[in-house]
């Protein structure tokens, strides 16, 4: 019998072994068709978001008319000027800014109850989340016909049931603030249920145990919704208000039809948003170019309201993590 040296046995181990891959540089063949499976999500990207981006800027900069769009002519950042200096801006601005405070602000506030509750074993619950998504699912001009019924100055339920208690009647389609608060309803109803399913998925993705410690160390309910619901939803939080922010920024629909789908925002424009604005400015005032620089200026408006929000959310966030290390570093105190 033949014995094998060590060497031969070495030989023998690496003459088995698969061959090593060679280093390639650049893309390797076979991934080159993943890119052709990405392509057209960025030629529809291209197309219908990046041109009209840039094709909006450009016709900002020009005295543009709808009826004669070819014969456009350089101005500048004229029309910038023209909508700063102009009244029905401020006022589109200063109503866009407090239908979404009255209308943000509940709404999450709700949601984020809603979900605190789906979230225990109830009875049923299965239909209570599905019945929350409802005003989600329903049509838009079919909720502001039904709450522009509602709140009707003369024969809405509303009023009726001021009436009924004797309390003074309102006019909410055309006082300032009730007419506000009347799109804002709207605005809370529909949005209200889809908030609370994206709360309710944050409250089931934190970790059980939390919860477990926590009742052991003899927190409560209300205790362990401050201290363990709200500190693992701060993300989900976070989400929600930059969405609402950029929605609230595009209100369009609701006061559009609150007002019979005239874009003026009540007699006395007291309700007109800028997206209201934007579109008076390019289909009923002929001003195209005003209203791509609105459309800009309503961007550039978003932007600074989403960083703020970022700068905000960051810097509580450190905050909360000094004052963390703080209290890890102080030494425990036995009192006898």
């Amino acid at each position: 019998m033949t014995v094998l040296s060590q060497p031969d046995v070495q030989s023998g181990e690496a003459a088995l072994r698969p061959p090593a891959p060679r280093r390639t540089r650049g893309i390797r063949p076979g991934s080159r068709i993943a890119y052709v499976y990405v392509l057209p999500f960025f030629l529809v990207f291209a197309a219908f978001s990046i041109y009209p981006w840039v094709a909006t800027a450009w016709v900002s900069l020009h005295d543009t008319r709808l009826s004669t769009y070819d014969q456009s002519s350089w101005i500048g950042l004229a029309n910038y000027r023209n909508l700063f200096t102009n009244d029905f801006f401020w006022n589109a601005f200063r109503n866009t800014i407090t239908i979404g405070i009255i209308s943000t602000v509940p709404q999450l506030c709700m949601a984020l109850g809603i979900a605190h509750l789906l979230n225990y074993r109830l009875r049923g619950r299965t239909f209570f989340r599905v019945a929350i998504l409802m005003p989600y699912a329903t049509s838009l001009a079919a909720a502001t016909v039904i709450f522009a019924e509602l709140f009707d100055p003369n024969l809405g339920l509303i009023n009726w049931g001021l009436h009924v208690v004797h309390l003074p009647t309102v006019d909410w389609q055309g006082s300032r603030w009730p007419s506000q608060i009347a799109v804002s309803a709207i605005v809370t109803w529909r949005w209200t249920g889809y908030n609370a399913l994206i709360y309710l998925a944050g409250m089931q993705a934190i970790d059980t145990d939390l919860y477990e410690a926590a009742a052991m160390d003899g927190a409560g309910r209300w205790a362990q919704f401050r201290h363990v619901t709200l500190p693992g939803l701060r993300p989900t939080i976070l989400f929600t208000i930059v969405v609402s922010t950029i929605g609230a920024a595009q209100l369009f629909g609701e006061p559009l039809l609150y007002h019979n789908g005239l874009p003026d925002g009540g007699t006395q424009n007291q309700y007109q948003t800028l997206g209201l604005l934007m579109y008076q400015q390019g289909w009923t005032n002929d001003r195209l170019g005003l209203a791509s620089a609105t459309a800009w200026t309503m961007f550039l408006i978003i932007v600074v309201a989403v960083c703020a929000n970022l700068w905000i959310a960051r810097r509580r966030g450190r905050r909360e993590g000094r004052r963390a290390s703080i209290v890890a570093a102080v030494p425990e105190v036995t009192v006898r």
